[in-house]
């Protein structure tokens, strides 16, 4: 199973740079970032985990910069998002962000999407609450047509681009997308629709889920075998990664606690007794 990690990268925390050095040293599969542009101050939505908001959920770098930093100081190690609020973005600067990393790292580039719970933020971008993921599934259309080899337009409901030239191109192609969020229907059919895989925080509950995932996929006309589930953000321990491996996980992503360098250093090494 290959073993990745995430963290709030923060101006608090350890650099991208330090990380990704460690990581890839190490043997860890890969590094994915969240994202969050802004938390304002006045807002009614409450934190799904409960209880305060932490702090460091307002003091996130770019995670295309901070990737950017660590591929340019790794060869192996994979780099991610998890996740990318997709409707927060203007989707041809997007595509070009995307692609532009996933060339210059030689394809190493994991695309982890989601719909936020963060309303007051969103409606800072513009975005309609209730029509955002319409917006996602059509902004992931748009970007794979950018990125497909020949001058391919797009016309969606929400976002259109004429046929262009549009280079570099992602180095392996469309980069893999995984969705994060909640179990359930509509969740599942948008996978099955036009992701590669889910991404499940937290990693609870798959026993059931995941069924239920590999039927939406099926009724979809989906290769079973080429579905993904990636356990994201998880505290592990060894029953937990083994239950995983049962149920044909092949890639798990550890949390990390957004720590200063030495924080963050003992945590990688408490987690090198699962590589």
């Amino acid at each position: 199973m290959r073993i990745s990690t995430t963290i709030f990268l923060t101006d608090e925390t350890i650099t991208p740079v330090r990380l990704a050095r460690e990581l890839e040293e190490r043997g860890f599969g890969g590094l994915y970032l969240p994202e969050h542009t802004h938390i304002p101050v006045e807002r009614t939505t409450p934190y799904p985990a409960g209880g305060e908001l932490p702090p460091e959920y307002g003091r996130t770098l770019d995670p295309f910069v901070a990737l950017g930093q660590a591929a340019a100081v790794t060869s192996r190690l994979g780099l991610g998002t998890g996740i990318t609020l997709v409707a927060q973005h203007d989707p041809i600067d997007l595509a070009k962000q995307i692609a532009t990393l996933d060339h210059l790292s030689g394809g190493r580039f994991t695309l982890g999407i989601g719909f936020g719970w963060n309303k007051e933020e969103a409606a800072d971008h513009g975005v309609e609450w209730t029509t955002r993921r319409e917006l996602g599934r059509d902004t992931m259309g748009l970007m794979r047509a950018l990125w497909a080899p020949e001058p391919t337009g797009y016309k969606g409901e929400f976002a259109s681009v004429r046929a262009s030239c549009a280079y570099p191109k992602p180095g392996g192609g469309a980069p893999r997308t995984l969705i994060g969020g909640a179990a359930g229907p509509k969740l599942f059919s948008h996978i099955a629709e036009y992701a590669d895989g889910w991404l499940p925080i937290g990693g609870r509950g798959l026993t059931e889920s995941v069924p239920a995932l590999r039927a939406a996929w099926e009724a979809a006309g989906r290769d079973l075998g080429a579905l993904q589930v990636v356990p994201y953000a998880v505290l592990p321990t060894p029953g937990k990664l083994a239950h995983y491996a049962e149920l044909g996980v092949e890639e798990v992503v550890l949390q990390l606690p957004p720590g200063d360098e030495p924080e963050v250093l003992r945590a990688l090494d408490e987690y090198g007794q699962y590589l």
